[in-house]
């Protein structure tokens, strides 16, 4: 299929600065990680290669985030403030040098410490000019709904950009309580937009959108479970008062659901245009943004974007709602330059 020739805004892909592959590679344990993941996904680092992949797409554009191993959990909370500096320093630099290829960056921030994060955002935003911060679900095994997470979340408010979300379950999360690891890659497989799916629930009845009405979050995986599963949560929390949805809905002005079209959510389905239909009948074009998930796929990265594109254009949507998940809702969210 013939790419429409209409920018397209890959609002979730991942790479590592050479930067922070080099610090990385310093802390005991991760340079054989390190090591093998760029064996395995070279496109995090190399750019000649990730750029003759993106030049087979017309006006294709990366909105850049750090990739996995992500500023999580890799030591203890001094060096993660060091570490989410220098991966923040290499993406704007990656930003500065390429702005034809990578129109924003979003900041990696040390969550374990919340004075350290905010002032990293305020860095992050205020110095390098990025358009968000992603942070991840659960959050130091923490749900996303914590207090001690909500003066990021009235800061990210006060600047009115978004926040990405990015699911993370480890293998030792079990798939049962009688065994110790995950198998069969179900921990990521199904556990990832499972935990997206909870910290959206989490932050529905949190009443955070009664706090910080403009707060933006936005989704990896397309919202997750949200769409598919939307009138089982209405049965849940709207109409089966034997569970108690008045007093989960006590603070809330509105019906569950509602709060959740509020978040935004990014196309990365790997090519499921049936899925993609389903997010839209509910949360709508305008809350839709292409997104890929480059370059963790088979191919280097290439196989995830050609679907993607491909599922989006068979949509049975017009040509203008089309325009508006490759492009339009992008430049709104992120006040991107048109």
């Amino acid at each position: 299929m013939k790419d429409q020739s209409y920018l397209k805004i890959d609002i979730f892909t991942h790479i590592f600065p050479q930067n922070y592959v080099e610090a990385l590679k310093k802390i005991d344990s991760m340079d054989e990680r390190i090591e093998g993941t760029l064996r395995v996904v070279p496109t995090l680092l190399d750019l000649d290669l990730r750029f003759r992949i993106m030049d087979r797409h017309e006006g294709m554009m990366q909105v850049l985030t750090l990739g996995m191993p992500f500023v999580k959990g890799i030591t203890d909370s001094e060096k993660n403030v060091e570490l989410s500096k220098i991966a923040n320093d290499g993406l704007a630099e990656l930003v500065f040098k390429f702005p034809d290829r990578f129109p924003a960056a979003v900041a990696c921030v040390p969550m374990n410490d919340m004075d350290a994060a905010l002032k990293e955002t305020e860095r992050a935003i205020d110095e390098l000019k990025f358009r968000g911060v992603q942070i991840f679900t659960p959050c130091n095994d923490k749900p996303l709904d914590s207090p001690e997470f909500l003066p990021l979340y009235e800061k990210m408010a006060g600047y009115d950009l978004p926040i990405w979300i990015h699911p993370c379950r480890e293998i030792d999360y079990a798939d049962y309580r009688t065994e110790d690891t995950s198998k069969y890659r179900l921990a990521s497989l199904f556990g990832w937009p499972y935990e997206t799916s909870a910290a959206m629930i989490r932050l529905t009845f949190s009443g955070i959108f009664e706090k910080f009405p403009n707060l933006k979050f936005i989704t990896h995986h397309c919202g997750a479970m949200i769409p598919y599963l939307a009138e089982r949560i209405a049965q849940f929390y709207d109409t089966d008062e034997r569970r108690g949805p008045a007093e989960y809905r006590r603070g809330l002005n509105k019906a569950p659901l509602e709060y959740l079209k509020m978040f935004y959510n990014d196309t990365a389905i790997y090519g499921n245009t049936s899925g993609l239909m389903c997010a839209y009948a509910f949360f709508g074009a305008d809350k839709l943004l292409f997104g890929t998930d480059t370059p963790f796929d088979n191919q280097l990265g290439a196989r995830v974007v050609r679907q993607t594109i491909n599922a989006i254009e068979e949509m049975e949507i017009s040509q203008s709602e089309k325009k508006q998940i490759f492009q339009d809702n992008a430049r709104r969210l992120l006040r991107l330059p048109t």
